[in-house]
């Protein structure tokens, strides 16, 4: 397996690909700080003041304030009672895990969890059974023929591969008493709820039973990941995973960005009202043209060719409106590739238009041919 073209970030919205200047519907950071002027404001401060690196782990020497502020944001943003930041977006799940081994009689997982859930349920020291994509009856079922447990359910709360929500009520009413929930909310988080919290203030849910991980490098822009949740998972975080404990923490500029972009976030609320305009009313105009449109509020649109053919027709309807073709392979998307869409808070209505003639052109063709 090959990686893909380089891709040349250019502005908020575009790429340079081949030689050509496209708008660029795709990635994960939805509201396009990763290029805002005040979050690369503070990463510039940030080198200037800090340097680039603690060089140590923050158990010996590199506990700088900077990270206790950082925490400190997501504490408020999130209204978690704790947060323990890692080093990147795949860490925060492993971490959870190594804290929590041995706590839990059985780990349940959904069949197309991200591949961090995967590792992570590897380090949880007990059996891992899988139950059907999103689905509260088949988890109902698990449960059922397993009796008497203690279970940790693992699951993603937004899929990254078509915007897909966890139904998390169900699985809460699910959950034993004594049983917890391992959420990986590295999509949903600062996108889904009313003060973008993510999927637990999305589904109207208490998250006393639930153990919510999230990115940097999604809503927020920049990179690294936290584990939010109690106080004492926090300490077991601390003493008992090798990930936190062994592990150089986010290069200081990093960590001074994510603040900053955290702060936009929290005190910009036109941010999250574009995504939702700009997502909404996109999918509802095409949807009201018949094509098939996922019933969720994310900004996330795949599109799956039935063969080869249809994905080069369609690969030409976008490059002729100037437009990237983010068609990709990714574990837990469609095995032979599809296209996966996102709509940001910052396409302009020219570059939506655009992206809406392509796929209904598309579509008017495919249906011709068949």
């Amino acid at each position: 397996m090959n990686l893909p073209e380089p891709l040349q970030q250019v502005g908020r919205t575009y790429v340079r690909w081949k030689g050509r200047k496209l708008s660029y519907f795709a990635g994960c950071d939805y509201f396009r700080l990763a290029s805002h002027p005040a979050v690369i404001k503070a990463l510039r401060n940030g080198v200037k003041q800090y340097g680039l690196s603690v060089a140590a782990s923050r158990l010996t020497t590199g506990n700088h304030e900077l990270y206790e502020k950082l925490e400190g944001a997501l504490r408020q943003f999130f209204g978690a009672e704790t947060a323990t930041l890692a080093s990147s977006g795949y860490a925060p799940n492993l971490m959870a895990a190594q804290a929590l081994a041995g706590q839990f009689s059985h780990a349940l997982m959904d069949e197309r969890a991200h591949a961090s859930l995967v590792d992570a349920a590897q380090l949880l020291d007990c059996p891992v059974l899988k139950f059907k994509h999103r689905d509260a009856d088949d988890l109902a079922r698990v449960l059922h023929r397993l009796g008497d447990i203690k279970p940790i359910i693992l699951t993603d709360g937004m899929f990254s591969h078509d915007g897909g929500i966890a139904p998390l009520r169900d699985y809460l009413r699910l959950l034993p008493p004594k049983g917890m929930v391992l959420l990986d909310d590295a999509h949903g988080a600062g996108v889904l709820g009313a003060t973008a919290r993510g999927t637990p203030q999305y589904a109207g849910v208490p998250t006393r039973q639930i153990i919510q991980t999230i990115t940097l490098s999604k809503a927020f822009g920049v990179y690294g990941g936290a584990v939010l949740g109690a106080r004492s998972l926090r300490e077991a975080i601390l003493s008992r995973s090798r990930v936190f404990v062994g592990n150089t923490p986010l290069p200081l500029p990093l960590a001074n960005a994510a603040i900053a972009a955290i702060t936009l976030l929290r005190t910009d609320r036109g941010l999250s009202r574009r995504l939702a305009q700009n997502a909404g009313s996109f999918k509802k105009r095409l949807g009201s043209s018949g094509f098939p449109v996922p019933d969720n509020p994310c900004p996330i649109l795949p599109v799956i060719p039935e063969n080869e053919r249809q994905a080069g027709s369609l690969k030409r309807q976008l490059l002729a409106m100037g437009i990237h073709p983010p068609f990709i392979k990714y574990p837990g998307g469609p095995v032979n590739g599809y296209f996966r869409f996102v709509i940001s808070s910052e396409h302009t209505p020219k570059q939506l238009g655009a992206l809406l003639e392509a796929l209904l052109k598309w579509q008017t063709e495919s249906s011709g041919r068949r």
